[in-house]
């Protein structure tokens, strides 16, 4: 039995371990829905706000580190939905974050986004930030946050 609820659903990933949980979850609910499932990776981009010398040659090296991460968690989805006959698609994207996994989703149709959180609290998700928060915020389209283990 399928649902026309969801049609695509859309997994943030960044590959680590509490994140493994909302994929297993997207797969849930994609497989029960019948969605498509796209394993979206955003790699963030950021500037000091000083002037600094630019090094071209590292900065092209720590792009092609986080391309590399980047198709390994997605693979990592492509590899789950794949096991449950889900169709699927990995999709990297550059800036923040947050912005671009609202954007994609906007400009994707996407029905469902889903997340995961590392439960950061206090402290470090001041220093850190909340990448799952600000889509919460900002989305117009339905989120779903699973949470990691508390750290």
């Amino acid at each position: 039995m399928t649902s026309s609820v969801y049609t695509k659903i859309m997994v943030a990933t960044d590959g680590s371990e509490p994140v493994r949980r909302a994929v297993e979850t997207a797969v849930e609910i994609a497989k029960i829905s019948g969605a498509k499932l796209y394993g979206v990776y955003v790699i963030a981009y950021w500037r000091p706000l000083i002037a600094y010398p630019r090094d071209v040659g590292w900065e092209r090296a720590t792009l092609e580190h986080f391309r590399a991460e980047g198709k390994e968690a997605t693979a990592y989805v492509e590899n789950s939905a794949k096991a449950e006959n889900i169709e699927v698609e990995s999709v990297l994207l550059e800036g923040d974050p947050a912005s671009e996994i609202v954007d994609f989703a906007e400009e994707n149709n996407i029905d469902l986004i889903v997340m995961g959180t590392h439960g950061r609290t206090g402290f470090q998700k001041f220093l850190l930030g909340s990448v799952a928060e600000r889509v919460v915020r900002h989305s117009k389209k339905a989120v779903l946050v699973v949470r990691g283990k508390t750290v």
